[in-house]
């Protein structure tokens, strides 16, 4: 299926320099077209979130109980696991995860399968940092230091990969199973998860950003050392 041209392309050399990016102008526009219920969803989902956060923050992950995220919430325990399924997708989702898939199909045609999936993760990666800094810290973080968070993550970025590689077969004329496609997008969320990692485990002395770019760089040399 042919691509449409609306987003544009990925300047040559992108900067490291955290800004809000085009995801996230994106997210904008597509929030403002929203109703009335989903804007309330959208805020529900943000509420337990910040909440969860705020509760880690001041007593840790394992203290921190469901109960506790719908009280600080002001939602009910059964509107948390309506939102999400467990404690551990409350710390690893964000707004952006539902758009991914929309802006990627909306890459030129013809761009390259690598040179679409660096711009869709490095603009995530700038608008997450642009307006939740802290919160991507203390995401990072958590996946070093709780094996349950860093197992979740496995999962869901699999799943990621899984969705990715269809919009990829869509896009290069392939077969949404294609063995090729899903270990290509695979390979590179392996890459971004590594990233993170890295990143927490050196307590954020560089930007993100500039550690996904190295990772990307890694892939267009063909992943030689």
């Amino acid at each position: 299926m042919a691509a449409r041209t609306k987003t544009p392309a990925a300047p040559a050399g992108s900067s490291a320099e955290p800004s809000e990016g085009f995801l996230a102008e994106f997210l904008g526009a597509r929030n403002a077209q929203l109703g009335l219920r989903e804007r309330k969803k959208h805020a529900t989902r943000t509420a337990i979130r910040k909440a969860t956060y705020a509760l880690i923050e001041q007593q840790g992950y394992d203290a921190t109980t469901i109960e506790q995220i719908a009280r600080g919430a002001d939602v009910s325990p059964s509107t948390v696991f309506r939102y999400f399924a467990t404690k551990e997708d409350i710390v690893l989702t964000d707004e952006y995860d539902p758009v991914m898939l929309e802006v990627l199909r909306e890459r030129p045609a013809g761009e390259p399968p690598l040179s679409s999936l660096r711009f869709l993760l490095t603009e995530t990666v700038k608008a997450v940092a642009a307006h939740e800094p802290e919160e991507l810290k203390q995401r990072s973080r958590l996946i070093v230091e709780v094996p349950a968070v860093r197992a979740r993550m496995t999962e869901t970025m699999a799943q990621t990969s899984q969705a990715l590689s269809v919009v990829l077969a869509e896009r290069t004329g392939r077969e949404p199973d294609d063995l090729d496609v899903r270990m290509f997008t695979a390979a590179v969320l392996g890459a971004l998860r590594e990233a993170m990692i890295y990143w927490g485990e050196r307590e954020f002395e560089e930007e993100l950003l500039t550690v996904v770019l190295r990772a990307f760089d890694l892939f267009e040399r063909g992943l030689t050392l």
